[in-house]
């Protein structure tokens, strides 16, 4: 509990979260890249062959994938934590 009143206002700042979350981001992005270089669909491979500009897409909607994710994942552990600190700190403030 301790730990968690000193640093989470820190925590809370969206610099600390990217930081946080963005191995997951790259790591769903860099899946799906690689599901899309292995040709499984060969529709998809033919469109990405056919037009350059999808690459300027692509790299664009992956930059966006990842700050999502980044962000939201973050986000989402920092709100348990918080729950976590604030049911802590209500049953400690009931046993006295």
């Amino acid at each position: 509990m301790a730990f968690w009143e000193q640093n989470r206002e820190k925590r809370k700042k969206i610099h600390f979260q990217l930081m946080i979350g963005l191995p997951a981001g790259v790591l769903l992005v860099f899946a799906i890249f690689i599901s899309m270089i292995s040709g499984w669909h060969k529709k998809a491979l033919m469109e990405f062959n056919s037009n350059k500009s999808v690459i300027l897409i692509l790299v664009i909607a992956a930059v966006l994938i990842v700050g999502f994710i980044a962000l939201f994942t973050a986000r989402h552990k920092w709100d348990l934590n918080e729950q976590h600190y604030r049911e802590l700190l209500s049953k400690k403030q009931k046993a006295k």
